[in-house]
């Protein structure tokens, strides 16, 4: 069994590609490698505002990024390369995660953390939730192993933003700096965004897997 750390915010655009592409090499390269695959909470924008942070704004004001367009073609042209279509405009906000990342975080004693954690992704991205509201989070988590009603209490639970909060900050404090940030077997890192062939010679060097071609 190879463990993964995984360290991901669920808003940034990176991440949907990491988990898209980790997925993809373990399905298409390791079918018969087991692994338990752990998500570990990244605060990007902690203090968001309930509301959100409208995304041309933010990069304007943080980047001074003017065509978000612009800014948006590196990724998207990174995510059509293994096969996922991503359209970074069809989310205009960015939201706060804590509630997210504490059902995800729940998820962990259920068996369903990484199927989770992909699901409310991709529901921002994809579909553009808002995945700082308990009732599309509980919507999602019925599915992966929650009732509607608990999942919606996590979500709305102050404590479990804490422990967000508390998980987040020892994430820094491992050295977590970029997102998606990878450890597989305790000791081989890689972190940003990878191709396909870098995540699968990770797993390899991990794993002590020997793969042909």
């Amino acid at each position: 069994m190879l463990q993964i750390d995984l360290y991901t915010e669920i808003t940034c655009p990176w991440c949907i590609i990491g988990h898209h592409r980790l997925d993809k090499v373990l399905a298409e390269r390791f079918p018969d490698l087991a692994v338990d695959i752990r998500q570990h909470p990244v605060l990007l924008l902690p203090d968001a505002p309930a509301e959100g942070l409208y995304i041309p704004d933010l990069l304007r004001s943080r980047y001074g990024v003017t065509d978000p367009k612009a800014s948006f073609a590196r990724p998207e042209a990174e995510a059509r390369a293994s096969g996922l279509y991503l359209d970074l405009s069809r989310q205009p906000w960015s939201y706060r995660t804590q509630a997210a990342h504490g059902l995800i975080l729940a998820a962990q004693a259920k068996g369903t953390q990484h199927q989770l954690a992909v699901a409310i992704t991709d529901a921002h991205f994809l579909e553009a939730k808002n995945i700082s509201d308990a009732d599309v989070l509980a919507d999602i988590a019925v599915a992966y192993g929650f009732e509607r009603e608990e999942a919606r209490t996590i979500a709305l639970d102050p404590a479990q933003h804490r422990r967000v909060e508390q998980e987040a900050t020892r994430s820094m404090a491992a050295g977590v700096r970029s997102v998606p940030h990878f450890v597989f077997g305790g000791r081989v890192a890689i972190n940003g965004g990878r191709s396909e062939d870098e995540i699968a010679s990770a797993i390899r060097q991990a794993a002590g897997v020997v793969v042909s071609g």
